[in-house]
């Protein structure tokens, strides 16, 4: 009997062409990787998408990877890219183009794939900070990478002339996407329906990859979050003052002496404090991509409104209370009038009005701003889902679930990054059963997305969004929500 059961199994290993495939292997255009089986999916970190930036190659449009021999440790996450740490340190290095896999476990074909780009104001985050493990359940494969940032990202100098200056992080952002064209299928990804997401400082990479003839045809789906596509990034003229003042703040004033600094010298540690203050505009973050470049012809809003950007569907909006986490890093109390004043100069008076200071300035000020939408908010939303609509389905949503770490002192908010516990897990996160049910519906909608291009709720039409909360999820009159006819007439 024994002899007999050890035929049939030769037999069946015969027919199959070999034994059962290895999951926590797999074969890229540059090798093999050894990944991580866990028990509900699989994760394949530290692939290497791009050439380390290093030496020559920094400030420098990203260069193929070198294969390898054998089979690469995949098992854990790579090196970040250099940024400065809360310590007032830097932490990183410059080899650090490296992006992870997670799948869901099972031999599968044709899933959709999610490309997460992160946040951090361009100056701070990792892909690997994310785990998508919850997401992956939804039959989906994510794809979080890392992508130069703060100075080796963003300087646009006019020593330095790549056409990618000013926008190297988008260049690495588009050298990932092309490796998923070419390898996600050995993970059992669709590489023709490919979504590219990204939240915060991610999202502004998103809408500027909308605009960026390099990415035309990288991606078939966008979402953006937290980060209107309504709002303008550098022009080449003030980017260059700032790269101007960049070298000079490093002590250089050419390209060989930039190029011959430690990473350590490269990095301001008041990036990170600026990046998340209060601003009028998106613009008075420390560093953007750069619009009118080879890279980025226009402006994001002014391609879609031309009809020059991708005509992907598109999943668009924000949290309901964003600009109430900027006025808490930027510390109380909050003199409201003085900084009405200093940001909008003679429309101060009709702003203070409309918007009395109350016994809670810095609430005034965040639901002010919030509103206003040019740093990070709800109106600036509108004219790009209305300019995107025209060429492809585009879907606008308002997140108002509080947070699961709610700000002391502050009554419970919708805060910008609220959102991203429910999707990706960051950090240790316990969910009430009400909160659990919510982020599975909300993911729900995420992937559907990315399957699809619906979410499951009607197009943008007219200023209705779909609000989503625990409690109660429909359409909303985002317009009105946030008073933007009185926005529009402020200049």
């Amino acid at each position: 009997m024994t002899s007999i059961l050890a035929a049939v199994a030769t037999l069946v290993v015969g027919m199959s062409g070999g034994p059962p495939p290895d999951e926590a292997r797999v074969q890229t255009s540059d090798g093999w990787l050894q990944g991580v089986v866990a028990a509900d999916h699989r994760s394949f970190q530290a692939i290497p998408y791009a050439a380390p930036p290093v030496g020559p190659l920094r400030w420098r449009s990203p260069q193929p990877a070198k294969p390898w021999q054998g089979v690469r440790d995949a098992t854990r996450p790579g090196q970040r890219c250099t940024q400065s740490n809360f310590q007032g340190g830097v932490t990183g290095g410059e080899d650090c183009l490296f992006l992870n896999v997670t799948t869901p476990l099972g031999a599968r074909k044709g899933l959709p794939v999610l490309v997460f780009v992160h946040g951090g104001g361009l100056v701070t985050g990792a892909g690997d900070a994310w785990n998508p493990r919850r997401m992956v359940q939804h039959d989906a494969i994510v794809v979080t990478l890392n992508y130069r940032l703060g100075a080796f990202g963003f300087l646009k100098h006019p020593s330095l002339d790549d056409p990618y200056a000013g926008n190297f992080g988008l260049a690495d952002q588009q050298f990932a996407l092309r490796w998923v064209r070419d390898n996600i299928a050995a993970f059992g990804g669709d590489a023709r329906n490919v979504t590219l997401w990204g939240q915060s400082a991610g999202g502004v990479s998103v809408c500027s990859q909308l605009a960026s003839p390099g990415a035309r045809g990288l991606f078939s789906k966008a979402i953006a979050q937290s980060a209107p596509c309504g709002n303008a990034v550098l022009d080449p003229a003030t980017a260059v003052e700032r790269g101007l003042a960049f070298a000079s703040f490093a002590g250089c004033s050419t390209e060989a002496c930039l190029r011959g600094l430690p990473a350590s010298q490269l990095v301001r540690h008041s990036d990170r404090a600026e990046t998340f203050q209060v601003h009028r505009y998106a613009t008075g973050k420390t560093w953007m991509p750069v619009a009118g470049t080879r890279a980025l012809p226009l402006q994001p809003l002014t391609a879609l409104q031309l009809g020059l950007a991708a005509d992907v569907p598109l999943l668009h909006g924000g949290t309901k209370h964003e600009v109430r986490a900027h006025v808490t890093f930027s510390g109380q109390p909050v003199d409201y009038p003085k900084v009405i004043k200093g940001m909008f100069g003679k429309e101060a008076s009709r702003i203070l009005s409309a918007y009395p200071a109350g016994s809670n300035p810095g609430l005034t000020l965040a639901t002010a701003l919030t509103d206003y939408g040019a740093m990070v908010g709800a109106c600036t939303q509108l004219p790009a889902l209305k300019a995107a609509s025209r060429g492809a389905p585009a879907y606008g949503y308002e997140f108002a679930e509080p947070a699961v770490r709610q700000f002391e002192g502050w009554p419970p908010s919708a805060t910008h990054g609220a959102d991203m516990d429910f999707l990706l897990d960051l950090m240790p996160t316990s969910f009430t059963p009400g909160q659990k049910a919510f982020a599975d519906r909300l993911i729900g909608h995420w992937v559907a997305f990315a399957k699809n291009g619906d979410p499951g709720w009607p197009v943008y039409q007219g200023g209705i969004v779909q609000s989503l909360a625990a409690a109660q999820t429909g359409p909303i009159d985002l317009a009105r929500e946030h008073r933007c006819g009185f926005w529009q007439t402020i200049r």
